[in-house]
């Protein structure tokens, strides 16, 4: 199988010789702002809204566009079919999409080094962000809410997808801590209201209407998006945004998380006190169901068959959901 090649700033280079600059601002700052996306049948999906969110970033954080959108979504197409050869034809394609501000003025006169915005392409396995999930579609998710508060929007917009993330990994790490397997973080915000998860948004139904947190404190996700303004709609089932704390998560029929690399999980208990039945709910079935119809895919299959074949996460090495599995 052929190794996989990086679109560098408009050129292909090997995976493994993509490497940024130790002056640049996105290591001395976490001055990057980046998107990931996933296919459905080796369909892009949803690419134009990622791609508009990741302009939206570079405009509010002041990194200058060095190619238009249009020009970016061709980059990423030209990516994945460069990079056909090095997957398997049942593989999915994840891209990561990395634009830095580029180096710090005091560098710019090192010799070697190129000065302005830099946009990094790369494709890899789907399957790989996806590992160990298969069994959350049956079982749900442990929601744990860490001392680790979500940053504000008044001191960080987080509808910013930007590098700066290390709060998010250090919520990670003190969940990693609770005994279990299923454990995934649930952040407040300053008030106490609940806000999102290291990387996915969050829901609960109650009397049958899906209730996301307001927009204020969170990564307004795709995903997210996409159930509230298309799949609720197709399905009849009410959906409304509205601040909710703990309690509410408690006392809720039903919960779930969404996510591009997963598109939705369920979230059957929060601190060890279910949720609901404790089960998987019939809206959050429903809505999986929904979304593998309108895509072609049953991603429950498909994520179970993966990780059939496919070896666990290293112990004890960060992942993008958890840091480690006690």
């Amino acid at each position: 199988m052929a190794d996989r090649v990086v679109y560098w700033n408009g050129d292909f280079v090997p995976e493994a010789e993509a490497r940024l600059s130790i002056y640049d601002s996105a290591l001395m700052f976490g001055d990057m702002v980046f998107e990931m996306t996933r296919s459905f049948k080796r369909k892009q999906f949803k690419l134009r809204e990622h791609l508009q969110r990741l302009y939206a970033s570079m405009k509010l954080v002041r990194i200058p566009a060095t190619m238009t959108l249009d020009q970016m979504e061709e980059a990423v197409l030209r990516t994945i079919e460069a990079n056909r050869p090095a997957l398997r034809p049942d593989d999915e394609d994840r891209v990561l999409i990395d634009v830095s501000r580029g180096l710090l003025g005091i560098y710019q006169g090192v010799v070697g080094l190129r000065a302005g915005p830099n946009v990094v392409i790369a494709v890899f396995p789907l399957r790989w962000t996806v590992q160990g999930m298969g069994r959350l579609f049956d079982v749900g998710i442990n929601a744990v809410v860490p001392s680790q508060r979500a940053i504000p929007a008044y001191l960080m917009d987080p509808k910013i997808k930007n590098r700066s993330r290390l709060f998010y990994q250090m919520a990670n790490i003190e969940v990693s801590e609770y005994e279990g397997d299923t454990n995934w973080a649930l952040l407040l915000d300053p008030d106490g209201f609940v806000a999102e998860g290291t990387g996915d948004n969050f829901f609960i139904v109650k009397n049958g209407t899906v209730i996301s947190p307001e927009g204020r404190n969170i990564l307004r996700g795709v995903s997210r998006a996409y159930v509230m303004d298309e799949l609720c709609p197709q399905l009849r089932v009410p959906v409304v945004e509205r601040n909710f704390e703990v309690y509410d998560v408690a006392t809720a029929d039903e919960a779930f998380m969404t996510g591009t690399p997963f598109s939705i999980l369920p979230v059957t208990s929060i601190n060890r006190v279910a949720i609901g039945s404790g089960a998987p709910g019939p809206v959050t079935t429903r809505l999986i169901a929904k979304w593998s119809e309108n895509v072609g895919v049953d991603m429950v299959a498909q994520i179970k068959q993966w990780n059939a074949e496919s070896a666990a996460p290293a112990a004890g090495a960060p992942t993008p959901y958890a840091f480690r599995s006690k």
